[in-house]
C-alpha cells in the first residue's frame, strides 16, 4: 500500500468513525485501487493511537470511550502462562531444552545470587543478556503482581482514563508493563512508551507481543537520564501527543545516581491530572530510599503525595527513616522457577548427579508480593485529604 492509499484509509476512518464502526472491507472500497482489507486493517491498527480507535473482537474499529477505566480487581494469584512460555522460549533458545540443568542452570543461579547481593549492597547492576534472563526468572512474576496491586488503587479511585498514555522509565524485562496491560480492560486504548537501555529491552519486546490488540507499544533504547519525553510523538498531528497520564518508575530509582533530580526532570511530561508511580522492592535500603525521595520531591516540589503516606501537620515533614511496605498473598510457583530450583542440590550440582537430589530450600523460588510504593501528582490532590489543626494540639 502506497502513501496516498494509507492517507486515504486514515481520511475515511476520520470521516466515518463517529458514524458507524469501521469495517476494513468497507473502507477498502473507498480507496483507489481497493487494497486488500488485511492491509487496511494494518493501517488502522498503526493509526489507532492517532485516531483514538480500539479494535473489537469482531475485527471492527470504534472510538475509544471517554471516562475512567472501570474493572473489578480481585488480586493476583498466578503469573500468566503465556508470558512464562515466552520466557522459557528465550531460555531454550539460548541454552537448550535442559536450561535448568548443568552449566547453564549453574550460571543462571549464580546470576540470581549476584543480582540479589548487589541490591542488598545498594550497587548498580549491569544487565547483559544472561543477567536479564536470570533477573526475569526470579523477579518477573512478583513485579507483575506488585504493579497490578498499586495501579488498582488508581483504578478504584477512577484516576486512569480509558485512553491512556504511559511512560515506563527503566522498564526492564517487562514485569510492570505486563501487569499494566493485563489490568486494563479490552476496550481501553493504551499508548505505551518504555525507556530501557539494557538487554532487557529485547525480552520486553518479546513479552509485549503477547499483550492485547489495543496495546500500542514503543521501546526507547536509552537511559532515564538521556531520554527526552518531549520528543515522543505518535502521529503528524495527533491530539494525544503531549503529557503522559501515567509515568512509572518501577524498581529503578535505587539504580539512579540522583533519583530526586530524575523525578524532577520528568515532571513536565506528566499531565496535570496524571500520576507518577514509584515502586521499589520491600528490602530496607530500597524502601527507605524511596520514602526519602518521596519526601524530597514533595517538600521541594514539583510533586504532591497522593498516597499511601499522609502529612498530618501542615508544613511539617517526618525526619526519621521510614521503612514501610505492603505485603500481599503469595503467587503460585511458576513452572520455570520450580524447575530451576529443583535442578540444584545443596552443593549447587544438578539434581541428576550420582548422589541424587538433595532437599530443596526454595532459594530460587520468588513468589512473595512485597513492595514499597509512592503515588505522586502535580495538582495537590490527596487520597486522604486530612490535616490536624495545630491550634487544637497540646
Amino acid at each position: 500500500m502506497n502513501a496516498d492509499q494509507r492517507e486515504a484509509v486514515r481520511s475515511n476512518a476520520k470521516y466515518l468513525h463517529n458514524v458507524r464502526p469501521l469495517d476494513p472491507e468497507e473502507i477498502s472500497e473507498y480507496v483507489e485501487g481497493q487494497p486488500h482489507p488485511a492491509a487496511v486493517r494494518q493501517v488502522l491498527r498503526e493509526s489507532a493511537v492517532e485516531l483514538g480507535l480500539v479494535e473489537r473482537g469482531d475485527g471492527l474499529f470504534v472510538p475509544v470511550e471517554e471516562g475512567p477505566v472501570a474493572v473489578t480487581f480481585d488480586g493476583v494469584e498466578t503469573f500468566p502462562e503465556r508470558y512464562g512460555r515466552v520466557l522459557e522460549d528465550l531460555l531454550v533458545e539460548r541454552y537448550g531444552a535442559g536450561w535448568p540443568e548443568g552449566d547453564s542452570g549453574r550460571r543462571i543461579r549464580e546470576r540470581i545470587r549476584a543480582v540479589k547481593a548487589a541490591y542488598l549492597r545498594g550497587e548498580a547492576v549491569e544487565y547483559d543478556a544472561e543477567t536479564a534472563l536470570a533477573y526475569a526468572v526470579y523477579h518477573l512474576p512478583g513485579y507483575y503482581a506488585a504493579t497490578q496491586y498499586v495501579l488498582a488503587e488508581l483504578v478504584a479511585d477512577r484516576l486512569l482514563p480509558r485512553r491512556l498514555r504511559v511512560l515506563d522509565v527503566g522498564a526492564g524485562v517487562g514485569g510492570p508493563a505486563l501487569g499494566l496491560c493485563d489490568l486494563l480492560p479490552e476496550e481501553a486504548l493504551l499508548d505505551y512508551h518504555a525507556v530501557e537501555p539494557g538487554a532487557g529491552a529485547d525480552m520486553l519486546e518479546a513479552m509485549l507481543a503477547e499483550t492485547g490488540r489495543n496495546v500500542h507499544a514503543t521501546i526507547h533504547r536509552t537511559t532515564a537520564e538521556g531520554f527526552d519525553p518531549s520528543t515522543v510523538r505518535d502521529g503528524d498531528d495527533a491530539e494525544e501527543d503531549g503529557p503522559f497520564d501515567l509515568i512509572l518508575f518501577a524498581n529503578v530509582l535505587s539504580e539512579l545516581a540522583d533519583p530526586e533530580s530524575a523525578l524532577g526532570e520528568y515532571a513536565d511530561a506528566l499531565a496535570t491530572d496524571g500520576a507518577l508511580v514509584a515502586l521499589a522492592p520491600a528490602d530496607r535500603n530500597t524502601a527507605v530510599g524511596l520514602r526519602a525521595t518521596e519526601r524530597a520531591v514533595a517538600d521541594r516540589g514539583p510533586y504532591d503525595v497522593y498516597a499511601p503516606t499522609v502529612r498530618l501537620w501542615p508544613g511539617e515533614t517526618p525526619e526519621d527513616d521510614c521503612w514501610s511496605f505492603d505485603v500481599r498473598p503469595d503467587l503460585e510457583i511458576p513452572g520455570f522457577q520450580r524447575r530451576l530450583d529443583a535442578a540444584v542440590d545443596d552443593g549447587g550440582s544438578p539434581s541428576g548427579s550420582p548422589d541424587g537430589p538433595s532437599e530443596r530450600d526454595g532459594e530460587f523460588v520468588n513468589v512473595d508480593v512485597q513492595f514499597a510504593y509512592s503515588l505522586l501528582r502535580r495538582d495537590g490532590r490527596r487520597r486522604y485529604d486530612f490535616q490536624l489543626d495545630p491550634s487544637r494540639a497540646a
